[in-house]
């Protein structure tokens, strides 16, 4: 399969931090294919966003059985965006016990890089509750710990604002496109 024909495969988890903003990011991306996990669909649902993009997997197998498209060779990068400190915590520990833990953890056997907007960056932050509320969040120690750990991993580059997960997605996309020519 040429890089060409290969997709970004986009995961979302069960935060709302930005979620609106990367769903804006998505929309305006080609060939890419939608993972929510459990929590992610309920997100969405109770923020009231929609996606549109055309293939959409959710997180419905106790085996993550959409986890064999990156064996196939079908992605050339994983986005995790929003990525919830629940998801963060299980990835720096190896744990990959649901849909979008099973793609970074198969994404990194597979040396695909892995960009992830992790959600807890700053000691306090403000973010968009459902309804469209702000609140103030307050990370605590060890969100933050691992959030620093997870960008030690091979193969993954960790953003902390949207701004950074634009550049992290354009530079992946204009590499890609400068080593098929």
């Amino acid at each position: 399969m040429t890089i060409e024909e290969k997709r970004l495969a986009w995961a979302l988890t069960g935060s709302g931090h930005y979620l609106r903003e990367c769903l804006d990011i998505i929309s305006g991306l080609e060939n890419v294919d939608l993972f929510l996990s459990k929590a992610a669909a309920e997100i969405l649902q109770q923020y009231g966003y929609k996606h549109n993009v055309g293939r959409v997997f959710q997180d419905k197998t106790a085996s993550s059985v959409p986890v064999e498209l990156f064996y196939q060779g079908k992605y050339h990068t994983l986005v995790i965006a929003p990525t919830s400190s629940n998801t963060v915590a299980k990835m720096v520990a190896g744990i990959s016990d649901n849909l979008v833990t099973n793609l970074y953890a198969q994404a990194g056997k597979t040396r695909l890089p892995s960009i992830i907007f992790a959600c807890d960056t700053e000691p306090e932050l403000e973010s968009e509750a459902p309804r469209e509320n702000i609140v103030k969040v307050y990370p605590r120690r060890i969100d933050l710990q691992n959030m620093e750990t997870l960008k030690t991993f091979e193969e993954t580059t960790v953003v902390g604002d949207m701004q950074q997960l634009q550049n992290a997605i354009q530079e992946r996309l204009a590499c890609l496109k400068t080593s098929s020519s």
